[in-house]
């Protein structure tokens, strides 16, 4: 769209010639353009970076230490550092 004509006011074959005349125009085609080629380029980039992330493997924490112990009498549980079971009071070795 040619908003104001430069040197030469006739229809201009071209972009470049529209230029080189010295022609002010709005380059809407130009800018539709640019935003939908960015457009396919960031959904490719998604699309690999997601792929990436789902390969990767996810490394499992090793298990807890374990916090308590069963008593050997009553098979109640109780804490690792107990020395008498709380249930039946039996002495714990």
């Amino acid at each position: 769209m040619v908003l104001k004509d430069g040197k030469i006011s006739a229809p201009y074959a071209s972009l470049a010639d529209a230029k080189a005349a010295g022609a002010v125009t709005m380059n809407i085609g130009v800018f539709i353009n640019t935003i939908i080629t960015f457009l396919i380029v960031a959904f490719a980039v998604f699309l690999v970076v997601k792929n990436v992330n789902r390969m990767k493997k996810e490394e499992q924490a090793p298990p807890a230490a374990p916090t308590t112990k069963d008593c050997p009498f009553c098979l109640s549980a109780i804490p690792i550092k107990a020395v008498k079971c709380g249930h039946c009071t039996s002495d714990l070795k």
